[in-house]
C-alpha cells in the first residue's frame, strides 16, 4: 500500500492550477441553482427547475419562491413550488 506524499518537486506546486468553476451564462442558470440549493430538489428533478427558470419571467418564478416558502414550512418544498409554478401560468378563468 502506497503512502500519497504530495507532490515530488516544488515545479509541481507551482504549476499545479486550482480547478476552475465556470459562472452561469445566463442569470435564469444561477437562480435555477439558487432555487435547487434552497429547496433541495433531487437531481432527476434538476433539469426540470433549469426549464422553469428558462421559459418563464424571473417575476413569475420569483412569485411561485416567495409563495412556496410561505406556504410550505415543512416536507418536500421542490413538489410543492412546481405545483405553485403550475399553477400561475394557467391562464385565470371568471365567472
Amino acid at each position: 500500500m502506497k503512502n500519497d506524499t504530495g507532490p515530488e518537486k516544488i515545479s509541481m506546486i507551482l504549476t499545479a492550477k486550482p480547478p476552475v468553476v465556470k459562472p452561469p451564462a445566463y442569470e435564469w442558470q444561477d437562480f435555477a441553482l439558487k432555487i435547487i440549493a434552497e429547496f433541495a430538489v433531487p437531481g432527476f428533478k434538476r433539469n426540470s427547475v433549469f426549464k422553469v427558470c428558462k421559459q418563464n419571467s424571473k417575476e413569475l418564478v420569483e412569485k411561485a419562491v416567495n409563495e412556496t416558502k410561505e406556504l410550505c414550512q415543512s416536507g418536500e418544498r421542490w413538489k410543492y413550488f412546481f405545483k405553485v409554478i403550475d399553477s400561475l401560468k394557467k391562464p385565470k378563468t371568471s365567472r
